[in-house]
């Protein structure tokens, strides 16, 4: 075997390999894993408390230990299910065109959060999305807002048995919640509780001073989470504990790296940041997100930490804020925000502008390539507000990105039409010098030279696909928006894979072929795109090159089985508009396309072979063996 050949044949080996073992080993697994996690979100509300069948321990108040030692075995009652753990409080609800909830009177927590807009799967009937939960049931996870006292001062501050007094029965963001709360020591502590129209709350507390001595207090605010949810475990995404905090920019830790940090204190390992100014912390899943800002504009402490609570790990993020000293007879204010929602772009963008919060938009996983990805799915969605369909909208983006890169795809095409119109003229260079690799590679340097044909310029559309390839796969992956997003007819939504699979002849066999064997039908017209454009060149001589890139599109069609159907999509119409382009530019420097010989090639109808120009080079500036008139 040649060694060209050889190089050839080991490369498109690896890459087989190496996308093969991909889907085997990496998006197989996921795929059945999403699946999974699907089932537990929709049976989460009545699984009973895991483990010993006790409550997990209540959450740690920043700057100070946890308040339960690990393995203890808390205090208060147990409920088996969300719906009771919810009923030991008395409860103020909450409504907003984008969520519904209530808030705990005990302990002014809010630990009840389900997102109207958003449901498990496609079936409109399925449930809606949980968010947040109230300890004492299943999967506890909540916010927390409060005070901290000075070190080595005794003062009754609310805590998670505080029962507050409301001012109303419903917090809508058309009228506000105060609650009220007096220690009994002189220090009357109130709470006013705000929320908008998504899914930001505000929580400014305040605390009046009656008493005859002046007090120090730190004000804090945090997001808990008891118990290790269900991840999907993709490299390019980060689930767990977030935070950008101030000067020490953005903090990504996954829920094993938390557990692995220092001990803060007996039984707790996390990571403090101190003098801090502006950001948030919080915790992230894929589409949704609970996070605490911080005033932006005084220093504070941010903490990831873990503790191990009876069978359960509990992971908070928090801020502690700068001391705020009381006078008697003066009163003091604290104000900060909880964010529990859907990470919709606009939505966090929209925070981060009118608010002030600092890097907020990190809170969605843009990856590396944020300088590309975010602008790129600002053009979809500004696309996709005019046509209606992100399916659509995807198309229309190809299309310009087509347009935009149509002068650099050009000069490709138009390079690689010369080489195809000099190809006789590379046939006889090679067998003339075929002994003599030194002058072969001169003389078709000269070729080139002479046809002004740069060889490397077929590599093009290709290099200036592969950025737009992983954005588009980067925003169908990570954005909500794109979740359950409908193409046309059974393409329900954008960010799954095609549901069709031709092995059960796309559904009217009733059986469900094994995974590796998914082949929808969306990959199936990706494949056929992609086999019209390669057979459009002239056959490679050698039998092996022809093999592999007669076999090429079917490896990648049962490879793409697995990707979003929104990206199988993309790759199609741009496959299609590249036969389009391909042709039009064949065509006008008067080079054959080979298609239909090539197609009849294959079923034993050789095309007349192409025969070699008997000078070893075409005139300065016109191809060789042109068939242009």
């Amino acid at each position: 075997m040649k060694e060209d050949n050889r190089n050839l044949l080991l490369a498109i080996t690896l890459s087989v390999v190496i996308l093969l073992g991909w889907q085997y080993f990496y998006a197989k697994p996921q795929l059945e894993k999403q699946q999974q996690i699907a089932q537990q979100n929709q049976q989460v509300q009545s699984q009973p408390v895991p483990g010993t069948g006790v409550a997990p321990a209540p959450s740690s108040v920043p700057g100070q230990a946890a308040t339960t030692a690990p393995g203890a075995a808390p205090a208060g009652p147990v409920a088996a299910t969300r719906d009771q753990a919810l009923a030991l409080s008395p409860r103020v609800r909450i409504e907003t065109p984008k969520i519904t909830g209530s808030i705990a009177l005990t302990g002014a927590r809010i630990d009840d959060i389900s997102l109207k807009a958003y449901r498990e799967t496609v079936d409109p009937n399925s449930p809606i999305i949980v968010l947040l939960s109230p300890l004492g049931g299943p999967n506890g996870y909540y916010s927390d807002f409060g005070w901290v006292a000075a070190p080595g001062t005794t003062v009754a501050l609310p805590n998670a048995a505080t029962v507050w007094t409301p001012d109303a029965q419903v917090l809508t963001p058309a009228r506000p919640l105060t609650l009220t709360w007096d220690n009994g020591q002189g220090l009357l502590f109130r709470r006013i509780v705000t929320v908008d129209e998504n899914a930001m709350f505000q929580v400014k507390d305040e605390v009046e001073n009656k008493g005859g001595a002046a007090v120090t207090l730190f004000p804090y605010a945090q997001v808990v989470r008891h118990g290790r949810p269900a991840t999907l475990g993709f490299y390019v995404l980060h689930e767990g504990l977030i935070g950008y905090i101030g000067d020490h920019g953005l903090q990504e830790f996954t829920y094993d790296h938390v557990d692995k940090e220092p001990l803060l204190s007996p039984g707790t390992n996390g990571r403090v940041w101190k003098d801090a100014v502006g950001g948030f912390v919080g915790i992230t899943d894929k589409y949704w997100a609970a996070s605490v800002v911080p005033d932006q504009s005084r220093k504070y402490e941010g903490r990831f930490s873990s503790v191990q609570t009876g069978s359960q790990r509990t992971y908070q993020a928090d801020f502690l804020s700068e001391a705020v000293t009381v006078a008697p007879g003066a009163s003091a204010t604290s104000t900060a925000r909880l964010f529990a929602g859907a990470k919709e772009v606009a939505a966090i963008s929209g925070y981060e502008r009118d608010l002030g919060i600092k890097r907020f938009d990190l809170m969605i996983d843009w990856g590396w390539f944020y300088f590309f990805t975010r602008p790129m799915f600002f053009v979809l969605d500004w696309i996709y507000k005019h046509v209606g369909n992100f399916g659509v909208a995807i198309l229309v983006v190809t299309l310009l990105l087509k347009g935009l890169f149509f002068p650099l795809a050009s000069k490709s095409y138009a390079s690689m039409a010369k080489m195809k119109a000099v190809q006789p003229e590379m046939l006889a260079i090679r067998e003339r010098f075929a002994d003599d690799k030194m002058k072969q590679q001169q003389a078709l340097m000269e070729l080139y030279k002479t046809q002004k044909i740069n060889p490397l310029a077929g590599c093009w559309p290709v290099l200036v696909q592969i950025p737009i390839f992983f954005a588009l796969y980067k925003i169908l992956f990570i954005t909500i928006e794109m979740r359950h997003a409908p193409f046309f007819g059974w393409i329900r939504d954008l960010a799954a894979p095609d549901p069709t699979n031709l092995f059960n002849l796309f559904g009217l066999l009733p059986f469900t072929p094994p995974s590796i064997l998914h082949l929808g039908l969306w990959p199936i017209i990706m494949g056929i795109t992609m086999f019209v454009q390669m057979k459009m060149n002239p056959e490679p001589p050698d039998p092996v090159q022809k093999m592999m890139f007669t076999w090429m599109p079917v490896f990648f069609t049962f490879l793409l089985g697995s990707f979003p159907a929104g990206l199988v999509i993309y790759w199609s119409w741009n496959n299609l508009l590249s036969v389009m382009q391909q042709g039009y530019i064949m065509r006008k420097f008067g080079v054959k396309i080979e298609l239909f010989d090539n197609i009849k090639g294959m079923f034993g109808k050789k095309p007349a072979p192409v025969v070699a120009s008997p000078s070893p080079a075409a005139a300065p500036g016109k191809p060789a063996n042109s068939n242009k008139k």
